[in-house]
């Protein structure tokens, strides 16, 4: 039987124990009704990965001892950064909780002039908060160890502004002339941006081909954001990473 993973953003040292208190504990108790002595598999989000045990359970405080170390292979050796133009609520959870199973690396959410979405400084910690723990989620049910970073939602211009070029840019484009699958090679790092609902307008690819990111189009339809960003994903794990 699969055994439960659990994320403790904490130092897992063997036979140390360590205490839960928040929603996740309360998961773990009333909703899939484990009890004291349930094996579980815990890891810090970092790459380290351990057994562990529920040692105790007190109301809605519950105890986990620490196991031995597990060997890790789940990451994938292509390091991608998913710049994501943000589209409307499950929209964006479904296209990030994808894009984890998926293997990135990391996840800029970005608002450009056709984005649905509108936030203020405390909607975007809120937002920022809620995607994080969506991509946590992720990591739990896919298996991974290391736990992408989910940016500060900033607008388009913000991000290129303040990012310099680090491997191969990409730009999603339904008429650019070259193909994604098409690519004959690809550095190790890799930036991949994606437009929301209705794309990016041409100024903004524009921008981002100055910023150094080539267009790049999947196939002869126009998909949808959250189609674009699983099938782009796929493609390059499929041709250089891990999906093999």
């Amino acid at each position: 039987m699969r055994l439960t993973r659990i994320h403790l953003p904490a130092t897992l040292a063997i036979d140390s124990e360590l205490l839960m208190t928040d929603s996740g504990a309360n998961h773990l108790v009333r909703v899939l009704r484990l009890r004291e002595g349930a094996a579980l598999i815990v890891f810090d989000g970092a790459g380290n990965e351990h057994r562990g045990e529920i040692s105790r359970i007190e109301g809605q405080r519950v105890h986990i001892r620490i196991g031995e170390k597990l060997a890790l292979s789940s990451e994938s050796p292509l390091h991608i950064t998913l710049v994501q133009g943000i589209s409307r609520g499950e929209r964006m959870d479904w296209t990030l909780q994808k894009a984890t199973e998926l293997g990135v690396t990391r996840i800029a959410p970005v608002l450009t002039s056709r984005s649905v979405v509108r936030l203020d400084d405390k909607q975007t910690l809120k937002k920022q908060e809620h995607w994080q723990a969506v991509v946590i989620g992720a990591c739990e049910q896919s298996g991974r160890s290391v736990v992408p970073s989910v940016q500060t939602p900033s607008t388009l211009r913000q991000y290129l502004s303040s990012h310099e070029k680090s491997g191969m840019r990409f730009v999603l484009s339904p008429t650019a002339p070259a193909s994604l699958a098409g690519l004959s090679s690809l550095s190790s790092k890799v930036e991949l941006m994606i437009g929301p609902e209705g794309g990016l307008d041409d100024e903004e690819l524009l921008m981002a081909e100055h910023a150094g990111f080539t267009p790049v189009r999947l196939g002869p339809r126009v998909l949808r954001t959250e189609t674009a960003s699983v099938v782009a994903l796929s493609v390059l794990q499929a041709l250089w990473g891990d999906l093999q």
